[in-house]
């Protein structure tokens, strides 16, 4: 198999690769990646980059010639790449809706043209909004219920979900949707909760949680997402399907900032309760029904394990995360202004 992973430097997409080549040694991967903020060639350890079977291309997917010139290699697309921190939409909505719709534009007539075998395009519970069914029942979000998305990142998924769907329904582009919940793991950005939390504690920094905090997620760890991930890339007979993915796994912020500094062993008094953002979802979940039933598939990582395993990864790799934290001008100034605006 000839494999283009789009946006394969990033946190899910580098765990994919990696998770990829251990399982399939002959298949040959691609990975475009504009190396944006989130993007980092950090993320590949040398063995990766020493494979004779993995190639990187430094290139943005709105760019029609490179994704041309990769795609007529190509047998199947695993299409990560995109604007997905919430917080920066609400700043600048524009960045996302180029890279997150037009961007999965580009990449869609690139794949309808070269006739790829399988697009898997990764999507997000994002686009559901809340955790409700139409008559505003609580509950976790079917495939089935309407997207209503809630803030620009979440808006601008939801219309690249949908511009995907109209590719297998228009042009029978061999399209696979996943909706996964919040993941978390190795190499996470640090601007997103888990990792934030996990090394604004360990430099003794005050961990910023938003509003009352009772905001819930289901949280899946990253190598149970690529699991599944895997299954969608070689199912057939499911063109045009969307599948959620998630953990079963529902908390808080406040549960999950107490449960990093009880492991870190730092005092709650580092808790820092700050003005809500706008549109904040109370809840995100997933009912997984769907891709148990269809393929058998589920979580293998229990939260307190995979936890433990992330924020021991964090502790170990702090040259990691300080190289993006201490000295990434990109970093801190967007943590400057996101801190005016919610003080």
């Amino acid at each position: 198999m000839r494999l283009l992973i789009t946006g394969g430097a990033g946190f899910i997409g580098s765990n994919f690769v990696r998770y990829i080549l251990k399982k399939y040694p002959d298949y040959q991967v691609m990975v475009l990646d504009a190396l944006t903020y989130a993007g980092n060639r950090d993320n590949f350890e040398e063995n990766i980059w020493q494979n004779p079977k993995f190639s990187f291309y430094h290139g943005n997917i709105c760019d029609k010639e490179v994704v041309d010139s990769l795609m007529r290699d190509t047998d199947t697309v695993v299409h990560f790449a995109a604007e997905t921190h919430v917080d920066r939409s609400i700043l600048e909505a524009g960045t996302f809706i180029q890279t997150d719709v037009y961007g999965t534009y580009v990449l869609l007539e690139a794949a309808r043209k070269y006739k790829v075998k399988r697009f898997v395009h990764i999507s997000t519970d994002e686009v559901y909004g809340e955790a409700k069914s139409p008559t505003g029942e609580n509950r976790p979000s079917l495939e089935t219920d309407p997207l209503m998305p809630k803030s620009p990142y979440a808006a601008s998924k939801a219309g690249a979900d949908r511009l995907a769907f109209s590719y297998y329904t228009t042009y029978q582009l061999p399209v696979v949707i996943s909706r996964c919940s919040n993941n978390y793991g190795p190499n996470q950005y640090p601007e997103k909760l888990i990792p934030l939390f996990i090394t604004n504690a360990l430099e003794n920094e005050p961990l910023p949680v938003y509003g009352s905090g009772k905001n819930t997620r289901d949280w899946i760890h990253v190598l149970d997402h690529c699991a599944a991930l895997d299954i969608l890339l070689h199912s057939e007979g499911q063109d045009g399907e969307a599948f959620n993915i998630g953990g079963g796994q529902e908390f808080n912020i406040l549960q999950i900032s107490k449960t990093i500094l009880k492991m870190l062993e730092k005092n709650e008094s580092a808790l820092q309760f700050v003005l809500d953002r706008p549109g904040h979802v109370m809840r995100h979940a997933v009912d997984t029904s769907k891709i148990k039933n269809v393929f058998g598939w589920q979580p293998k990582i229990d939260f307190d394990e995979g936890i433990k395993q992330t924020v021991d990864w964090y502790i170990k790799n702090e040259s990691w995360w300080q190289k993006i934290k201490g000295k990434s001008i990109e970093y801190q100034e967007f943590t400057k202004k996101w801190y005016e605006e919610r003080n």
